[in-house]
């Protein structure tokens, strides 16, 4: 786990360009990385069994009621699959040294819009666990799984860094993204929150 501040030294391919524009501006927040979610997957055979789910679907006809059915389950798998004691542990500690086990917290991916909130945490930070993991189920619904099997022809995908930040998602705020030069700035009530 990395404050934006430490995830500017590591490179753009493993932290997200976004990130390293959050810590440019000393935006406040937390870089939980890949191989955490790849531990996560890894560790209950996640990948295996999402191959089981998704068995009978041929890529090159997809029968797109079939398809959300599955995407269900698969989601549903992802979100109820428990991570190790000690990776848990480590993650309510990093949360803490963040300042983000308490109030209001949302996770979202580096470069993209889509967010998962936690409403009234409180230490250690399991309602962040519990939206994380609902981040995560989000790559296993019906569009993004679509899209996969229309881009590749199949249904996997890559861990990839999460970001969580303080407060509720932001909202697209025209001036202060003229003001910074970038087409998108996403600012809550706490302030910036994001440069997808």
């Amino acid at each position: 786990m990395l404050t934006f501040g430490e995830a500017q030294g590591r490179p753009v391919s493993e932290v997200g360009a976004e990130t390293h524009r959050l810590a440019e501006h000393f935006v406040p927040g937390m870089l939980v990385p890949a191989s955490f979610e790849e531990a996560y997957y890894r560790n209950f055979n996640l990948p295996e069994q999402l191959r089981v789910i998704f068995k009978g679907i041929n890529p090159y006809r997809v029968d797109e009621d079939v398809l959300e059915d599955l995407c269900e389950k698969a989601q549903a798998l992802v979100r109820s699959s428990v991570l190790v004691d000690d990776a848990v542990q480590v993650f309510y500690r990093a949360l803490g040294n963040a300042g983000l086990n308490t109030g209001e917290v949302h996770a979202r991916r580096p470069g993209e819009l889509y967010a998962e909130t936690a409403q009234r945490v409180t230490p250690p930070g399991t309602a962040v666990l519990h939206a994380m993991k609902r981040l995560w189920a989000h790559d296993w619904s019906f569009e993004p799984v679509l899209r996969r099997l229309d881009d590749t022809g199949g249904f996997g995908l890559d861990a990839r860094p999460t970001l969580l930040l303080a407060g509720m998602p932001g909202v697209q705020d025209e001036r202060q993204a003229q003001a910074l030069g970038v087409p998108t700035a996403l600012v809550n009530a706490g302030g910036l929150v994001g440069l997808p």
